[in-house]
C-alpha cells in the first residue's frame, strides 16, 4: 500500500508541475504577444500575417478538444467501432470549410462572421442576430470544455470519495479547476488577442500531438506495431467478441421486436453525423481563424496543414482507444469513469508502467494530463476571442456606435467583453457541473449547422437572398435546434436525461441536426422571398471579391 500512495503522489507532483509548466510557457507567450497587439486588426486577426503552417496548427489545436482527445478514445475503449464515427465525422466536416467556406469568407469578411452576412444587408438587425448566434455556440462550446476541466482535474489528481488532496475534496478541485481555466483564458485573450492567442495555440497543438504520438507508439511497441493483434485483443477483452469491431453497439442500435425504435436510432445517427460534418463551417472559433492569414490561397492551404494533422489525431485515438480497451480493459475504465473519459490516461499509466515501472507510469500520466489541460484552454481561449470580438466588432461598433467607434475603444470594449465571458463561463460552469458534456457539445454542433451555416452559404451564392432571410435563418435555425433538445430524451423521460421526474420528451432523436438543419434553411428561403428587398449591386461585388480576393483586406502587420 506504501508504494502504491507513494506511486500516486509522485503521479500528482508530477501532473501538476507539468500543468504548471504548461501555463507558465504559454502566458509568456501571451505576454511576448501583447507587446505587438496595437490595433483592432492585431487584437481580432493577429494582424493577418500567420502563415499556412501557423494556422494550421491553430486550427488543429482549436478543434482538437479535450473531448476529442479523453472523449473519442474513451468511446472507442467501450463502444469500439462505433466510437470511431464521431472522428469520421469531425474529419469529414474540414471538406465543407475547405471547398465552400474558406476562401469565400476570407476575401469577403474583415472580422467576425457577421461582416460577411451583412454585406449586402442592413446592418444592424443582421450583426446583432449573428452575435447572437455566435455567442449561443461559443456558450454551449465553452461550458462544455470548462465542465470538462473541472471533471478531469479531480479525476486526474486521483482525488477519490473522502479523500484530499492540498485540502481539497473532489467537488471543491472541480471548482478550483474550473476558475482556474476561466482565468487563464480570459488571461490569454485580453492580454495576447489573436496573435498571443494564436502562438498559444500552436504551442499547445504540438503539446497535445506530441503526447498523443508518444504514448501510441508505446502502444503499438507492446504489439510489435502489429495492429490486427491489437485489435484482436481489444475485441476479446471488451466481452463483445467480433461486434466491438463491428457497427451497432452505441449508435443505430438494432432493437428485437421494435421496428419504430430501430428506425430512430438509425435517424439519430444520421442526425448527429450531419450535425458533425455541416456544424464545423459554421463554428464561430473555427470561422474567425480564415481571417488571420495574408490570403485566400493561404487560407486554403491552412486547412490542408489542419486537415493533416486533425487526421493523424484522429488516427491516433483509434490506437488510444483500442489500446485502452486490450490493455486497461473495460471494466478498468468504467470503474474509473462511466463515460470512459478517462481511458487515455489510464492506458498511459498502465504501459508507462509495463515498460519502466511506476515512475514512468506516473510520467506518462503525467504527460497525457498536461496534454488533455493543453486542449482545454486552446479551444475555451479561441471561443472567448470569437464571443469577445463578435460583441465588440458587432454589436458594440457596428451596431451600437453605428461604425464610428475608434481602433482603441473597440479593442478595449472586446477586452472588457473576454473578461465579462470568463467570469458568466465560470459561474455558469460551476452550476452546470452534472451536465453531459457530449450534449453540450453535440448542442453547439447543431446550433452552428442550424443557424449559421445555410445563411452563410445563402449569403454566398443566393442572389435574391436579403436582410429578412438572413433573419429567418439565423434565428430560425437557433430556436428549432434549441426546441427540439428541450423536448428530447436527452432534456427528459429517460434515465440518462438532464432532468429527472419529468417527461415532456416527445422528440425522439437525441440530437436535432436532421430537422433544424432543413428547417434552417427553409426559414431562410421563405424570409427572403417573403421580402421584396433586393441589392443585386452588391451581390456582384460580393462575388468578385469572393472569388477573386478583388478588394479584400490583405496583410497589415505581421
Amino acid at each position: 500500500m506504501d508504494l502504491l500512495a507513494q506511486a500516486e503522489g509522485t503521479g500528482r507532483t508530477l501532473t501538476m508541475v507539468l500543468f504548471l509548466l504548461t501555463v507558465a510557457v504559454t502566458i509568456a507567450i501571451t505576454i511576448w504577444g501583447h507587446r505587438y497587439t496595437r490595433t483592432a486588426t492585431d487584437f481580432h486577426s493577429g494582424g493577418r500575417g500567420f502563415s499556412a503552417w501557423q494556422n494550421g496548427f491553430a486550427i488543429a489545436s482549436d478543434y482538437m478538444s479535450a473531448a476529442s482527445f479523453l472523449g473519442i478514445a474513451g468511446t472507442i475503449a467501450l463502444f469500439g467501432y462505433d466510437g470511431f464515427l464521431y472522428s469520421i465525422g469531425f474529419l469529414v466536416a474540414w471538406l465543407v470549410a475547405l471547398l465552400l467556406v474558406a476562401e469565400m469568407l476570407r476575401n469577403t469578411g474583415r472580422f467576425t462572421m457577421a461582416d460577411v452576412l451583412s454585406f449586402r444587408m442592413r446592418q444592424r438587425p443582421v450583426r446583432t442576430a449573428a452575435a447572437v448566434s455566435t455567442l449561443s455556440v461559443s456558450i454551449f462550446y465553452l461550458l462544455a470544455q470548462m465542465v470538462g476541466a473541472g471533471a478531469l482535474i479531480a479525476l486526474l489528481l486521483g482525488i477519490k470519495e473522502g479523500e484530499t488532496y492540498l485540502g481539497m475534496d473532489a467537488a471543491t478541485a472541480k471548482i478550483a479547476g474550473i476558475i482556474l481555466v476561466g482565468l487563464i483564458m480570459t488571461l490569454y485573450v485580453a492580454l495576447g488577442g489573436m496573435k498571443g492567442n494564436t502562438w498559444v495555440q500552436i504551442f499547445q497543438a504540438m503539446v497535445l500531438v506530441g503526447g498523443a504520438l508518444v504514448l501510441t507508439l508505446m502502444v503499438l511497441g507492446q504489439y510489435g506495431f502489429n495492429v490486427s493483434d491489437l485489435l484482436g485483443d481489444a475485441a476479446s477483452a471488451s466481452g463483445q467478441g467480433a461486434a466491438f469491431l463491428e457497427p451497432g453497439l452505441r449508435y443505430g442500435v438494432e432493437v428485437p421486436g421494435d421496428a419504430v425504435q430501430t428506425m430512430w436510432n438509425k435517424l439519430d445517427l444520421v442526425s448527429l453525423g450531419l450535425a458533425l460534418v455541416l456544424g464545423t463551417a459554421g463554428l464561430p472559433h473555427v470561422l474567425i481563424r480564415f481571417y488571420t492569414v495574408p490570403d485566400a490561397r493561404v487560407a486554403r492551404k491552412s486547412i490542408n496543414w489542419g486537415i493533416g494533422l486533425i487526421g493523424a489525431f484522429y488516427l491516433m485515438t483509434l490506437v488510444l482507444g483500442f489500446g485502452a480497451a486490450a490493455i486497461v480493459g473495460v471494466d478498468a475504465i468504467t470503474a474509473q469513469n462511466p463515460a470512459g473519459n478517462t481511458a487515455a490516461p489510464q492506458l498511459a499509466e498502465v504501459v508507462g508502467g509495463d515498460a519502466g515501472g511506476s515512475t514512468l507510469g506516473a510520467v506518462m500520466l503525467a504527460v497525457i494530463a498536461s496534454a488533455a489541460f493543453a486542449a482545454i484552454l486552446s479551444t475555451v481561449s479561441g471561443l472567448v476571442i470569437a464571443s469577445s470580438s463578435s460583441l465588440a466588432h458587432d454589436l458594440y461598433n457596428s451596431v451600437f456606435r453605428h461604425g464610428k467607434a475608434t481602433e482603441r475603444e473597440e479593442v478595449g470594449v472586446a477586452k472588457l467583453a473576454s473578461i465579462g465571458i470568463g467570469i458568466v463561463a465560470i459561474v455558469l460552469a460551476i452550476f452546470a457541473q452534472n451536465l453531459n458534456v457530449a450534449f453540450l457539445v453535440g448542442l453547439a454542433f447543431a446550433v452552428a449547422a442550424s443557424a449559421n451555416l445555410p445563411t452563410l452559404l445563402l449569403s454566398l451564392f443566393w442572389k435574391r437572398f436579403n436582410t429578412n432571410g438572413a433573419l429567418w435563418g439565423i434565428y430560425g435555425g437557433l430556436i428549432a435546434s434549441l426546441a427540439l433538445v428541450v423536448f428530447s430524451p436527452v432534456f427528459s423521460g429517460a434515465e440518462t436525461s438532464l432532468l429527472t421526474g419529468v417527461d415532456i420528451a416527445w422528440f425522439p432523436m437525441s440530437n436535432p441536426g436532421l430537422v433544424s438543419i432543413p428547417l434552417g434553411l427553409i426559414c431562410a428561403v421563405v424570409g427572403t422571398l417573403m421580402s421584396d428587398e433586393s441589392r443585386t449591386d452588391r451581390f456582384a461585388t460580393l462575388q468578385v471579391r469572393a472569388l477573386t480576393g478583388a478588394g479584400s483586406e490583405r496583410a497589415t502587420s505581421h
